[in-house]
């Protein structure tokens, strides 16, 4: 019961010194702020990154006049294939309207005329079974093969992007992330120890009066781990309102791209890392 009423007294001690607690609260949550938005920028391009490896999307494109029925036989087919993850198909109608719409509907009109120049078309996108560019090569002449279609067009270099990103995230971005964890530790570690600071008389005259080092020590390693708890909820509040701002910002043609949070299991780390800071920055202040 003595260690929880020390400890106890710690929390209660911050109210001595306001104005100083709360500009460390903010310097604090600040610092875990910007490396939580770090860590969820570089989670998020990770994400995407290897959500995308090993796929390749192709455009399809039929010849002008080609009866639909055929084409919709074509589409059935495709939806068959059991590779295929998404298709987005197009009649000749649907492509004209489509563009219409993104120059706008009178210019639109008036660039491409009363006549409907677009062919049918389908943009699909296929699980590659290896990273084997052969492969979606060999796709490529399939479905250039289909009846009536007239072109095909994919990105070789989608699936080499992906490799890439691995390889990066591996041999530089991870270093990074832990180089900023040292950084942001540093200045949290230095703002706890300054607030410390202001509580030196404090020890002093605690030791004056025959303290131990234990009596001294422990509230103000619980006031600082107290005070790391609040900004590490504060700083995780913070980051998932940024992300639910920018939860759609990139979901538009042609990135399709949203922000999701960072998981569970990162979000404990952060948290659990910014407790750690303060106990051990409190700790080095009081044992100095």
């Amino acid at each position: 019961m003595n260690v929880v009423r020390l400890a106890g007294r710690g929390v209660r001690d911050l109210a001595d010194h306001p104005l100083a607690q709360v500009f460390t609260l903010a310097a604090v949550t600040l610092a875990a702020f910007l490396a939580g938005l770090f860590l969820l920028l570089l989670y998020n391009i990770d994400r995407v990154m290897l959500e995308q490896r090993g796929e390749v999307t192709f455009q399809i494109y039929w010849k002008p006049g080609a009866e639909q029925k055929e084409i919709d036989k074509a589409w059935e087919a495709l939806r068959a294939d059991p590779a295929l993850k998404t298709i987005a198909t197009f009649t000749p109608e649907q492509a004209y309207e489509e563009l219409v719409r993104s120059f706008g509907r009178e210019v639109g009109r008036d660039a491409l005329g009363a006549r409907n120049p677009l062919p049918a078309t389908a943009q699909a996108t296929f699980a590659v079974p290896t990273d084997d560019a052969e492969w979606a090569r060999g796709l490529h002449q399939r479905l250039k093969g289909l009846a009536n279609v007239q072109d095909v067009h994919f990105n070789p270099l989608q699936m080499d992007l992906a490799k890439s990103w691995v390889n990066i995230s591996r041999g530089l971005v991870w270093p990074l992330i832990g180089l900023l964890a040292l950084v942001a530790g540093l200045i949290v570690g230095n703002t706890i120890k300054l607030a410390q600071i202001s509580r030196l008389d404090e020890v002093e005259i605690l030791r004056l009066v025959g303290a131990t080092r234990f009596y001294i020590q422990l509230p103000m390693l619980s006031g600082g781990a107290f005070l790391c708890l609040v900004s590490g909820v504060l700083a995780l509040l913070l980051l998932k309102v940024f992300q639910l701002l920018v939860h759609n910002v990139l979901n538009i043609p042609p990135l399709f791209l949203t922000i999701e949070f960072l998981p569970l299991s990162q979000a404990l780390t952060l948290f659990g890392g910014l407790v750690l800071v303060g106990l051990t920055s409190s700790w080095v202040a009081v044992k100095e």
